[in-house]
């Protein structure tokens, strides 16, 4: 699509059939000369030539002064005021190979790498951060518009950096700190784990209360086959009671995923409850055109100057 910044402008082109229309004041003690000696004083070819590269380049320049520009549809990346850190379980029990992709048997980290990666990357307008922890939390992204930054930090997360067990209370509590200082207008925890807390020093439910107090809202993630609840004697069983008071306690929704399939609908049911910057409409953004007659009103203003300096 194409448009006009400055349409009104094209009311300037008959400007020069005006102004030759218009009646002229008789200049004293000009020499008039005959209109056939005239003619003949000027080669034919540039007597035609000149008012015609004359009109050209006051047609450019008119046509550079109204602006074109070419309507471009574009992604819609303005900042959305929304701040989103991913918490993600760093313990031993992520090396698990009980998920199916393409066939395949995969870890459990590197499904939840596979999702995470493509929910942080279509985010765009929303700011991003990334914890890990195990027996400690760490910030491996803080809170940025640089979703490729955190992309590539999700891609470089190891087992073992921070030990192998579970600290969700730690986990949950730096990324409430990171975020308890925010003004953005709405602030997001999506906590991920696939055991039990074992770090015993503060309740992550009292964590999600400090958590609504603050405004936080904590979406929750039990990945893994077993659970506390069905399989209680399960080496690595997920403990989903928890996971889920702690979403009913910070006002978030709490997922119990078992394969790849609930993986990839909990990201998109995910996106409908915190909606993805990237479905609203494009943004139509202009591009400037008016380079191009302006170069073409120059390289005909030039032409004149020479020929007429002939």
């Amino acid at each position: 699509m194409f448009d006009l910044a400055h349409p009104l402008a094209l009311l300037l082109l008959p400007l020069p059939l005006v102004m030759r229309l218009l009646p002229r004041a008789a200049i004293g003690g000009a020499l008039e000369v005959p209109p056939t000696i005239a003619a003949a004083a000027r080669p034919a070819t540039a007597h035609r030539r000149l008012p015609l590269l004359a009109a050209l380049c006051w047609a450019a320049l008119v046509l550079a002064l109204a602006g074109p520009e070419r309507l471009v549809p574009t992604r819609d990346t303005s900042a959305t005021g929304r701040d989103i850190i991913l918490a993600l379980d760093m313990s031993g029990s992520m090396l698990t190979e009980d998920f199916s992709l393409d066939g395949q048997q995969i870890s459990r980290l590197d499904a939840v790498k596979r999702v995470a990666k493509g929910f942080v990357l279509a985010r765009g307008g929303d700011r991003i951060g990334l914890v890990l922890f195990a027996d400690r939390a760490y910030v491996a992204a803080p809170p940025t518009f640089d979703l490729t930054a955190v992309g590539r930090a999700i891609d470089e997360a190891s087992i073992g950096i921070t030990g192998r067990s579970t600290a969700i209370a730690d986990g949950l509590g730096l990324a409430l700190k990171r975020l308890s200082s925010d003004a953005a207008q709405t602030r997001i925890i999506v906590l991920l784990s696939d055991g039990r807390d074992t770090s015993n020093r503060v309740d992550a439910t009292q964590v999600a209360a400090l958590a609504v107090k603050h405004g936080v809202r904590v979406h929750t993630i039990a990945l893994g086959p077993e659970d506390l609840e069905t399989r209680p004697a399960a080496r690595d069983a997920v403990d989903t009671a928890s996971l889920r008071a702690i979403a009913d306690r910070a006002g978030g929704r709490a997922w119990r995923v078992r394969q790849m399939s609930d993986l990839a609908a909990m990201s998109e049911e995910l996106d409908r409850l915190e909606p993805n910057p990237g479905s609203r409409p494009p943004v139509i953004v202009p591009q400037p055109l008016w380079i191009w007659p302006a170069m073409l009103a120059f390289g005909a203003a030039a032409v004149l100057g020479i020929r007429g300096a002939e």
